[in-house]
């Protein structure tokens, strides 16, 4: 649970928290919209579904990493491949050559996260480590392309997000882990949570929807993060919750989270060229 002293005063919605960490990641306007696994446009979490979103204008993807048993970083949400792919087996136990064989709903191959950092520069990435074995792998994929400012680590698991912390050489975005979040639910001190989210690189809450009621978004803001809600895809309930003062919302209607923004005056769309 984030503690310390001297906290910065609280951060309005929108703004990243004062003291040291990464600035950059969080500095476009909200309310942020996030493609989930890149959007159901197309096969989740595959290239084409990535394509896709940029091209309607979306700054944020959202995406998940596995490590196979080789080190190699992939682009993909569940340990094994049997759900979404024509193979089988875990990918921690697969070396690359097999799981680069399968393909996302018998047609798309799996993306590197690397090679999607490296096809869209402009694009900013919010990552959910899925397996402690992703970890040095993904270290080493943003030292490479020297993504800190464009990358944001989540993961359900605190321990994954200590082991990430640890393990990179310098400071990247992080959202909440479940016990931060807890902490922000009880309402504990904003002043004490600032402080401690700072220092541990934190800026961001991300939560479904229904803890993100109006207490706990005023509560975050006063920490100093931004709250992001998934998976959201019905347009009333993105409506809702932009009215109670959410800073992101990750989507898989991609088209129907665009269109609710622009009708609200808050699309903020990439700039394209």
């Amino acid at each position: 649970m984030p503690s310390g002293s001297a906290p910065p005063g609280p951060a309005q919605s929108g703004s990243a928290p004062s003291g040291p960490g990464p600035s950059g990641y969080l500095d476009l306007p909200v309310p942020i919209a996030f493609a989930h696994r890149g959007g159901s446009a197309f096969p989740e979490n595959s290239w084409r579904a990535f394509e896709h979103a940029v091209g309607l204008g979306y700054s944020y993807l959202e995406t998940d990493v596995h490590a196979t048993a080789d080190g190699v970083l992939i682009a993909f949400h569940d340990k094994t491949l049997d759900r979404v792919t024509d193979a089988a087996g875990a990918v921690a136990r697969l070396p690359y050559r097999a799981v680069a064989a399968a393909r996302i709903g018998g047609s798309e191959p799996i993306p590197l996260l690397a090679d999607l950092l490296a096809a869209w520069p402009g694009i900013r990435f919010n990552i959910d480590v899925k397996d402690f074995p992703a970890v040095g792998p993904l270290t080493g994929v943003l030292a490479r392309a020297a993504a800190w400012d464009r990358v944001c680590v989540t993961s359900f698991s605190g321990r994954r997000l200590a082991a990430v912390r640890r393990a990179l050489p310098r400071p990247v975005c992080l959202a909440a882990s479940p016990a931060g979040i807890a902490a922000v639910r009880l309402g504990l001190p904003a002043a004490a949570l600032a402080a401690g989210f700072a220092r541990s690189w934190v800026r961001c809450a991300q939560v479904p929807a229904g803890v993100a009621t109006a207490p706990f978004i005023r509560r975050a803001h006063a920490a100093g993060l931004q709250v992001h809600v998934w998976t959201v895809n019905d347009r009333a309930a993105m409506t809702a919750l932009l009215e109670l003062g959410v800073d992101g919302i990750m989507t898989d209607e991609t088209a129907t989270l665009r269109d609710v923004l622009a009708q609200r005056d808050q699309w903020h769309p990439r700039a394209v060229g």
